[in-house]
C-alpha cells in the first residue's frame, strides 16, 4: 500500500509540471502575438469620434490596469499566476467587463454534450465491430462493415462535416446546418427545445462518429486477433464452450483493458474541442470560441481556454496512471 502512495505521490507530482509547463508556455506565446488588445480597443474608441491625446493616454493606462498588462511580461506572468491560484482567470478583454469564465461556462456545455456522446457512442460502435470482425474473421458483412469504417478513417473529419453538410443541408435538406437551436427558439428548459438541440448535433456527432470508428475498430480487432490466440481461448473452444460466451467473458473482456485506457484519454481531450466542426456548423461551443478569442486578440480568453485543454487532458492522464494498477493486476507498481 505505501508503494502505491508514492506512486500515486509522484503520478501526482508530475500532473502538477505538465499544468504549470503547459500554461506557462501558453502564456508567453499569446503575450508575443503581434495584436495588442489594449490598442485595439482604443482604435474602436477613437473610430467613434474620441480623439483628445490626454484622455485617449488615460484611457491606455487604465485598460492596461483593468487587463493586468502593466509592467513587464514577467510581472504580467506572475500576476496571471497569482490570479490564477484563487481561480480567477480574469475579464475578458474582447467583452470586457464580462469575466472569462462566465464566457467559457455558456460555451463548455455545448461542446462536453457534443464530444462525450459522439465519443462514448464511436468507442461502443468501433469496439462493438472490431471485436466481432477480429474473431468471426470470415464473416463478409463484417468484413464489408469493417472495410467502409477504415476507408473513412484517413479522411479529415472536416472534410467529411462538408459533405455532410451539403448532402442533408441543401441536396436533401432534412437537418439543420447552423447552431446550437434554432434562432428566436425559447431557451425555457422543455421537450421541444431538447429536440432542438438534440437535432441541431446530429451533423456535428455524425461527422466526429463516422471518421472516428475506425481508429477503434481496427486497434480492437487486432487485439482480439492476437487473444484468440492464446490456450486459454483454445482450451474453451474444445471444451465446448460457447461462443458468444468466449467472446464476451474471456476476449472482450481482457482485449477491452487498454481500450479503457484510450476511452478514458479521448474524454479529457474534450475540453480541446473540436475547432473546424463547430466551425463548419457555427456550433456554439469552446473550439469556436477559442478561434474567436484569437482573432480578437483576447489573452484571457485564450489562456483560460488553454488552461482548461491542459488541465483536462493533463487530468486524465493522471487518472489512468492511478488506476491502472487497480483495473489490470498484470500491471505492478514499482
Amino acid at each position: 500500500m505505501t508503494s502505491y502512495l508514492i506512486f500515486v505521490l509522484k503520478r501526482f507530482g508530475q500532473f502538477l509540471l505538465v499544468v504549470f509547463l503547459g500554461v506557462t508556455i501558453t502564456f508567453f506565446v499569446t503575450h508575443l502575438t503581434p495584436i495588442d488588445p489594449v490598442e485595439e480597443s482604443i482604435g474602436a474608441i477613437t473610430q467613434m469620434g474620441q480623439s483628445d491625446p490626454n484622455a485617449i493616454e488615460l484611457m491606455r493606462q487604465s485598460l492596461r490596469e483593468l487587463y493586468g498588462m502593466e509592467g513587464s511580461i514577467w510581472q504580467q506572468y506572475l500576476h496571471f499566476w497569482l490570479r490564477l491560484a484563487t481561480g480567477d482567470l480574469g475579464p475578458s478583454l474582447s467583452a470586457f467587463p464580462t469575466p472569462v469564465s462566465t464566457i467559457i461556462l455558456r460555451s463548455l456545455p455545448w461542446t462536453i454534450g457534443l464530444m462525450t456522446v459522439s465519443t462514448i457512442i464511436t468507442f461502443v460502435l468501433g469496439n462493438a465491430i472490431g471485436a466481432l470482425a477480429g474473431y468471426y474473421r470470415k464473416d463478409m458483412v463484417l468484413k464489408a462493415v469493417s472495410l467502409v469504417f477504415i476507408a473513412l478513417l484517413p479522411i479529415p473529419y472536416y472534410i467529411l462535416a462538408f459533405v455532410l453538410l451539403i448532402v442533408f443541408g441543401y441536396l436533401w435538406p432534412v437537418l439543420p446546418i447552423n447552431g446550437g437551436y434554432e434562432m428566436n427558439a425559447n431557451l425555457d428548459l422543455s421537450f421541444a427545445l431538447v429536440f432542438d438541440i438534440l437535432k441541431h448535433s446530429i451533423l456535428p456527432a455524425l461527422s466526429l462518429i463516422m471518421v472516428g470508428a475506425g481508429s477503434w475498430l481496427i486497434g480492437m480487432r487486432a487485439l482480439v486477433s492476437n487473444i484468440i490466440t492464446e490456450d486459454y481461448v483454445v482450451f474453451a473452444e474444445l471444451g465446448g464452450v460457447p461462443k458468444r460466451k468466449i467472446l464476451r467473458s474471456y476476449i472482450a473482456r481482457n482485449a477491452m483493458v487498454p481500450q479503457f485506457t484510450g476511452l478514458a484519454m479521448s474524454l479529457g481531450a474534450i475540453f480541446n474541442g473540436t475547432v473546424i466542426t463547430e466551425i463548419v456548423f457555427g456550433y456554439p461551443g469552446i473550439g469556436n470560441l477559442l478561434i474567436e478569442a484569437v482573432h480578437a486578440g483576447d489573452y484571457s480568453l485564450v489562456l483560460g481556454l488553454s488552461a482548461l485543454s491542459i488541465v483536462g487532458v493533463a487530468a486524465a492522464v493522471f487518472i489512468i496512471d492511478i488506476l491502472s494498477p487497480l483495473i489490470d493486476p498484470r500491471i505492478k507498481v514499482e
